[in-house]
C-alpha cells in the first residue's frame, strides 16, 4: 500500500544573497502512513519546519518529490490543517469566527458556507466543546488565556476535516501543566478523528507521549537519520520506566547529531 505522505530524496536551498544559497533540507526521504501520528525531532535550525513547508506546498523543494494522498505535492493543498506556536487568532472576530475562518476560503467549503452556516457553526460548537471551550465562542481573543487560544486554534486546523494535520511546535510557548494537558486533548481527537499528525517539536517526551513513531534530524543541513518506532499503548504513563527509557534514548540520539 502506498503511503499516505511520500517524501522523495527532497531538497531544498533556500536563496542568499551573502552565500548565494542556504541548504536546509538534504535529501530527505519519509514515508509516513495514513492515520499515523509521527514527530520529528532535531536541533534548532535543522529544517523541521521547511519540512511542514514542503508537505502542505507552501514552498516548492529543489530537487526531489513530495506526494500527498496520492497526488504530486505542486502547490498549497487543500486536505491539510495546520497549527503553529503562536495561535495568530484574529483580535477583531470572536472564537468561533475564528475557528470558522477556514470554511470561509478552503474549498469546496466556501461556496456552500453561507447556506451552510449553521451546520458549520454546529460543527465548530462541537469542537470547542471537544477541547474544553463550551461556553467561550462568544469571547475574544483577548479575553481567552494562551492556553484557550491553542485549544482555539487545534479546532480551527480540524474544522473543514482535514486528512493531514500539520502541527509546529504548537505547544512551545505554553506552561507545563497547560502543555501536558493540551497533550491528552490532542492526543483524543487524533484517536477519534483518525486523521494523519506530523508534529514538529523540541519536546522530546511530548513526542512520545504522542507519537507512533520519532524521526530525527541530523543538523543543518537536515537529513532523517534515525526513526524509532514508539509501540507503548496510549493512553501512555510519562512515569513508566518504558517511557523514560525511550526518552533518555531519544536525548543520547540528538546529542550525538549535536557532536556530530
Amino acid at each position: 500500500m502506498r503511503p499516505f505522505v511520500d517524501i522523495s530524496e527532497v531538497t531544498l536551498a533556500y536563496p542568499d544573497a551573502g552565500a548565494g544559497s542556504i541548504l536546509a533540507l538534504d535529501g530527505v526521504s519519509l514515508s509516513i502512513n495514513k492515520g499515523e501520528f509521527v514527530a520529528v525531532v532535531g536541533p534548532s535550525g535543522c529544517g523541521k519546519s521547511t519540512l511542514l513547508k514542503l508537505v502542505s506546498g507552501l514552498h516548492p523543494p529543489s530537487r526531489g518529490g513530495v506526494i500527498v494522498a496520492d497526488r504530486e505535492v505542486a502547490g498549497p493543498i487543500k486536505i491539510v490543517g495546520m497549527a503553529f506556536q503562536n495561535p495568530i487568532m484574529l483580535p477583531w472576530r470572536t472564537t468561533l469566527d475564528n475557528v470558522l475562518l477556514p470554511l470561509e476560503i478552503v474549498e469546496p467549503h466556501a461556496r456552500n458556507f453561507r447556506g451552510n452556516r449553521q451546520n458549520y457553526v454546529q460543527k465548530a460548537l462541537a469542537l470547542l466543546a471537544a477541547v474544553g471551550l463550551d461556553g467561550f465562542a462568544e469571547r475574544y481573543p483577548w479575553q481567552l488565556s494562551g492556553g484557550m487560544q491553542q485549544r482555539a486554534s487545534l479546532c480551527r486546523a480540524l474544522i473543514h476535516a482535514p486528512d493531514l494535520l500539520l502541527l509546529d511546535e504548537p505547544f512551545g510557548a505554553l506552561d507545563a501543566f497547560t502543555r501536558e494537558e493540551l497533550w491528552t486533548v490532542l492526543r483524543d481527537l487524533w484517536s477519534a478523528h483518525g486523521f494523519t499528525v506530523i508534529l514538529v517539536t523540541h519536546d522530546l517526551t511530548e513526542a512520545v507521549f504522542l507519537a507512533n513513531k520519532v524521526h530525527i534530524c541530523s543538523k543543518r543541513p537536515g537529513r532523517i537519520i534515525d526513526s524509532r518506532p514508539i509501540e507503548l499503548p496510549h493512553p501512555r504513563d510519562k512515569f513508566a520506566p518504558e517511557f523514560v527509557a525511550i526518552v533518555r534514548d531519544l536525548h543520547a540520539g540528538i546529542a550525538n547529531v549535536r557532536l556530530s
